[in-house]
């Protein structure tokens, strides 16, 4: 769908250098979602593996962020490969919903109530990364947290447009649940890609 090189705005990550790859396609659905354009896959000119690697390589950054949409509809065996090949560190923000492809440095589950991730994928995940987007979510993101990995990043971050309602609310769970951290979507409030 497109590719634009900027800072990582959110997760454990935040503030790094990175190219980010936004691939067309998502059959997940999420309302609040604040890139349904990238849906249709169909509506996004197609790009081969070395078109994508040579556009990144121009950038200083190396550190490569496949998201989407949802990346996993795709085979990213491929252009992970020729990511890795090229000196990019890889990392990945997925709902899980799919089944794993790809070489991944790091894997960001987010997970969607719309459509569940896949206890493989579960598993694997650097960093569990919860939107919250009412207070029943805490609960939900409870039941994914006692199924990741001991190593596993965990993350609270306010959808968007609840941000002011959410956050107060977020801040007051970490404190009880120190296991938790904060995402906020630093990009939006800085006014970057």
């Amino acid at each position: 769908m497109e590719a634009f090189y900027t800072i990582q705005g959110e997760g454990f990550h935040q503030g790094r250098a990175a190219y980010f790859i936004r691939l067309g396609g998502c059959d997940v659905g999420c309302v609040w979602c604040d890139v349904k354009d990238s849906w249709d896959a169909m509506q996004h000119p197609q790009k081969s593996v070395e078109e994508i690697v040579v556009a990144a390589k121009t950038f200083p950054g190396r550190l490569a962020v496949i998201t989407g949409g949802e990346p996993l509809l795709h085979n990213l065996d491929t252009l992970t490969k020729a990511l890795h090949t090229a000196g990019f560190e890889t990392n990945m923000e997925t709902s899980g919903s799919s089944p794993l492809s790809g070489e991944w440095n790091w894997i960001c589950l987010s997970p969607k109530k719309f459509k569940a991730p896949l206890p493989a994928i579960i598993s694997l995940a650097h960093e569990l990364k919860v939107v919250i987007f009412n207070k029943h979510d805490f609960a939900w993101a409870e039941t994914y947290a006692a199924q990741v990995n001991n190593h596993c990043k965990l993350y609270l971050q306010p959808e968007w447009d609840k941000a002011a309602e959410m956050t107060p609310l977020i801040i007051e769970y970490i404190k009880d649940h120190p296991q938790w951290e904060l995402s906020l979507q630093v990009h939006k409030y800085i006014n970057v890609p």
